[in-house]
């Protein structure tokens, strides 16, 4: 497959990622609307996102494993068209209980497209280059998040929320048909696994104890940033949308220059990430009183996040131990156990710590990850057998790695 071709089929795959995730959040933004054209609380409006978020850290895992001799190709076209029938199906809704049904089943879809749809990137080019391919399948959540949400929100206030669900159906059956076409068929697309460059059980058992406490102490702390912003730092309430705009810049600044590095060393990638996330929620925490540091700690917020899930994909392909379309779902689950947890232990906080205490809480759990990170043992620089000389005395020392099995076990010693 040509490099050409190969680059389209990221920027396709991105796009459709761009939908799932701007579709994610959308009811938001369309809170209001939402419930009164259908007669229901702004609580069970919420549910729609909740419910969807919880659909898809529960099942990633087991439909990943139940979709695994599926070919890529063939698996994305059917989750991306399932997404396309389902958001026709909400703009449709004649009530709340159709709404909810198209949501969750749309969840589902998602909840296999993300691991999938990295992995197949990776799979277009060699090992020293898929770190980057991943970051650019993440480039369209990140701009979901900038520019697909308040796109969709002000559509929906313009000519109706169920315009903003047509919309996005429209645009992912357009990601659809690219990934039809571009994507490799046969084996070069089938359901054979991408092997990790350098797999290890303990090293991925680790890197998902990082990802639920780094992401758990952000979230412990964004999901209460608006309160933050304004009874802390004194920002008015019409501030809210610029300094929410400064962190998603940051946010895509943060994707653009780890998709240059992150080939080049992800666990140093994860480290340095993580610390930016610790400092950010450290700094809102001692000095968030004042404007200038809460803004920086915001746009420190947005530089780090997507950096650490780039560098969370790219280990994820260096030592999955297994199937890396498997792993990949096993980091989706902890990302999203993550977020869940971490805005659960903000909330139990405000009671007792105000609205401070969540960035403190933050910090500490981010810092709790920046450890788990370092007591790791480095990684061996290549696959090598060394034996020492024989001799009186003497041990043949065999120093081999561990070995990917064609059955995608490891042979070799369990790290």
């Amino acid at each position: 497959m040509s490099t050409g071709r190969a680059r389209v089929a990221v920027l396709a795959l991105s796009l459709a990622a761009f939908c799932f995730v701007t579709t994610e959040s959308l009811p938001i933004g369309l809170l209001r609307l939402i419930a009164d054209d259908l007669d229901v609380s702004p609580s069970a409006v919420g549910l729609l996102v909740t419910g969807y978020a919880a659909v898809v850290a529960i099942v990633c895992v087991p439909l990943v494993r139940v979709t695994a001799r599926v070919g890529r190709r063939r698996l994305l076209t059917g989750v991306m068209l399932v997404f396309v029938a389902m958001s026709f199906a909400a703009a449709a809704a004649p009530g709340y209980g159709a709404l909810l049904g198209s949501r969750l089943v749309t969840a589902l879809a998602q909840a296999v497209f993300w691991p999938v749809a990295a992995v197949a990137a990776a799979a277009l080019f060699p090992p020293g280059r898929r770190g980057r391919a991943a970051a650019y399948v993440f480039a369209g959540g990140s701009l979901a998040v900038v520019i697909g949400i308040p796109l969709g929100t002000w559509l929906g206030q313009a000519v109706g929320w169920r315009a903003s669900f047509a919309a996005l159906g429209a645009l992912c059956l357009v990601s659809l048909a690219a990934v039809a076409v571009l994507l490799p068929g046969g084996n070069a697309g089938g359901a054979a696994a991408v092997p990790a460059a350098r797999p290890d059980r303990r090293r991925f058992r680790l890197l998902m104890a990082t990802v639920v406490l780094a992401v758990g102490g952000v979230f412990a702390c964004y999901t209460y940033i608006t309160e933050f912003l304004t009874g802390v730092s004194g920002f008015p309430g019409a501030a809210i949308s610029p300094l929410l705009l400064a962190n998603g810049a940051a946010d895509i600044c943060g994707l653009a220059i780890a998709g240059v590095v992150v080939d080049r060393g992800p666990r140093a990638l994860l480290a340095a990430a993580t610390a930016v996330l610790t400092i950010a929620m450290l700094g809102l925490f001692t000095f968030g009183a004042a404007a200038v540091p809460a803004i920086a700690g915001l746009v420190l917020l947005g530089l780090g996040l997507p950096a650490f899930v780039t560098a969370m994909q790219a280990r994820v392909l260096e030592s999955a131990p297994g199937d890396t379309g498997v792993a990949s779902a096993w980091a989706a689950s902890a990302f999203n156990v993550g977020i869940g947890g971490g805005a659960l232990l903000g909330g139990a906080l405000l009671p007792f710590t105000g609205v401070r205490g969540t960035a403190l809480a933050g910090a500490v759990a981010a810092a709790a990850a920046l450890a788990v990170i370092c007591v790791e043992r480095p990684v061996r620089p290549a696959a090598f057998r060394a034996r020492a000389p024989a001799g009186p005395g003497t041990a043949s020392i065999d120093r081999t790695p561990n070995r990917f099995e064609d059955d995608g076990t490891v042979r070799g010693q369990d790290h």
